[in-house]
């Protein structure tokens, strides 16, 4: 068995795609002057940030910058006024956004299960999240649920100096470990599995069923992969990686 397994966080331990439809519905049915229907306002904000978010992990912006940056070219689509301060922006965001959105949080109901056979098992491998999320938020979701005594450490750009892919040769040197003794675990078939395949990690899918972008079907691999369709089924898939 492999010495350390890193999990990605949204979308595999936290259902973090449900939050944000449930956030940003509520938000769209709350405005009438909207210049676009409800389906193309889904997928501008999720375009918007996906757009954000990487000029985020690049080291462009603050994480609150790239709140702002997506309500800015957001807010015209929904037919309200783009304020003009950043504080403005904030607010929204904290009171419009985040609300709803953090209150949504779910944990799938296999993480528990999963992480309690790995920590049961005699020799188990050490477990830690990998994830490209900013390190507040996501302390806080897996404070939410019960999870943090389960890592040794969650791991973010802010932490390792840079996000997925090139963090996975980084988390392994923060635990210790080389990459052909560790697994990574996630639910996105190439930054999560292939991505992390390429730099001598073992990558694992979770295919929960769902593209975490579009809501559709789950992509079909090119290649053959490691897949797992619920957590509990990654003990035994762990057992029969070889360390």
């Amino acid at each position: 068995m492999k010495q350390v397994v890193f999990f990605d966080l949204d979308g595999t331990l936290v259902d973090h795609r449900s939050a944000v439809m449930e956030a940003i519905g509520q938000i769209i049915r709350a405005s009438p002057n909207a210049t676009a229907p409800p389906e193309r306002l889904v997928e501008l904000w999720w375009m918007l940030e996906a757009r954000h978010m990487r000029e985020y992990l690049a080291g462009h912006c603050s994480f609150a910058e790239h709140h702002r940056r997506r309500l800015r070219s957001f807010l015209p689509v929904l037919g309200e006024p783009v304020p003009a301060s950043p504080g403005l922006l904030d607010a929204w965001i904290a009171e419009r956004y985040l609300t709803v959105f953090e209150d949504s949080w779910r944990c799938y109901p296999d993480v528990q299960p999963c992480l309690d056979t790995l920590k049961g098992l005699p020799g188990g491998p050490r477990l830690a999240v990998l994830t490209n999320g900013d390190p507040g938020q996501q302390r806080a979701k897996l404070a939410r649920f019960g999870l943090l005594p389960y890592f040794e450490a969650v791991l973010t750009p802010a932490e390792l100096g840079a996000a997925k892919p090139v963090a996975y040769a980084a988390a392994c040197r923060a635990l210790g470990t080389g990459p052909s003794q560790a697994v990574n675990v996630g639910d996105m078939l190439e930054s999560d599995v292939h991505a992390a395949g390429r730099v001598g990690l073992t990558g694992i899918w979770l295919d929960r069923g769902i593209d975490f972008v579009t809501g559709g079907p789950s992509p079909t691999p090119k290649e053959p992969v490691l897949r797992i369709e619920r957590l509990t089924e990654l003990p035994e898939q762990l057992s029969r990686t070889r360390g």
